[in-house]
């Protein structure tokens, strides 16, 4: 139907809000990330109103900000940096090859009891971490992987029940036609999966690896429980012990210049992403 002129400028004017209340808070940080620590100070306690865009920007407080993080100048940061950045890739490797594999057995594999396995593994989403928290720290401590990143990496290859339900709900719907002339040209169940299912399953993969890696990027808790040295810690425990260091009026402009290099990898890999990530999400609303 053809939406009348006052029905569009409606529509638009709503969206352009949403937006601007969604993009305000990051556009804020990154002014006061920009500010004179006096100018900072009184923006947070807002005895200096709403500024924005800074008259002067500093952009030496990144480089103020990256040199204080940890114990160590400069490699504070380099190791919270690099500490991250293996453990998100891993993981999201980790749970894109394990959800997609078993997800492809459920959806494809016959056997006796995968109905109520699959109901079983749908069950555990209901688990709340709190629960197995401390069960997981025994393990591993017996493990002696206590302060370093296995705990972290390990459990990600062995499935997320969620993006194991959307794999499977997405691979059942590939005709079974595809799969059938894979196997008479002599290709196994892996194979098929690796060379047929995987690459059809883009738009979920999408969806997964976006979700994995913003959720393990941002992280707080399990880096805080395994990991006790500094030179182990993520970007999340360092940007939490920076906050404990320098969380005055006096140092918050290095706090939200720390906090929006944080979160700079999250924005990029979501823009790179967006097409793939909004295609999957509109196909499992439709076909989920």
């Amino acid at each position: 139907m053809k939406r009348s002129p006052l029905a569009n400028a409606i529509l638009w004017f709503v969206l352009i809000m949403g937006t601007a209340a969604f993009v305000f808070p990051l556009w804020w940080m990154t002014v006061v990330s920009l500010e004179t620590p006096e100018r900072a100070g009184a923006a947070i306690t807002g005895s200096g109103g709403v500024v924005l865009v800074p008259p002067s920007p500093q952009f030496h407080n990144y480089l103020d900000a990256i040199r204080e993080t940890g114990s160590k100048p400069w490699m504070g940061f380099v190791d919270a940096l690099a500490n991250s950045i293996v453990v998100t890739v891993l993981v999201v490797l980790g749970t894109v090859i394990s959800s997609s594999l078993v997800g492809y057995a459920f959806a494809r594999l016959r056997f006796r009891g995968s109905r109520a396995l699959f109901l079983v593994m749908l069950g555990t989403m209901m688990l709340p971490g709190q629960v197995t928290m401390i069960p997981l720290f025994l393990v591993f401590r017996q493990f002696g992987w206590i302060d370093t990143l296995m705990p972290l990496v390990v459990p990600a290859f062995f499935g997320n029940a969620f993006f194991i339900f959307m794999y499977r709900q997405f691979i059942a719907q590939i005709p079974e036609s595809l799969v059938e002339a894979a196997r008479v040209d002599g290709l196994g169940h892996l194979a098929i999966w690796w060379r047929i299912v995987l690459p059809l399953c883009r738009p979920v993969t999408a969806i997964c690896a976006v979700f994995t890696f913003i959720g393990t990027w941002n992280d707080f808790l399990a880096p805080l429980i395994y990991l006790h040295s500094d030179e182990k810690s993520t970007l999340a425990v360092a940007l939490n012990g920076f906050k404990n260091q320098y969380g005055g009026l006096d140092d918050v402009h290095l706090l939200m210049a720390l906090s929006v290099l944080t979160m700079i990898p999250c924005i990029v890999l979501f823009i790179a992403a967006q097409k793939t990530f909004v295609e999957g999400l509109a196909r499992g609303a439709v076909k989920g």
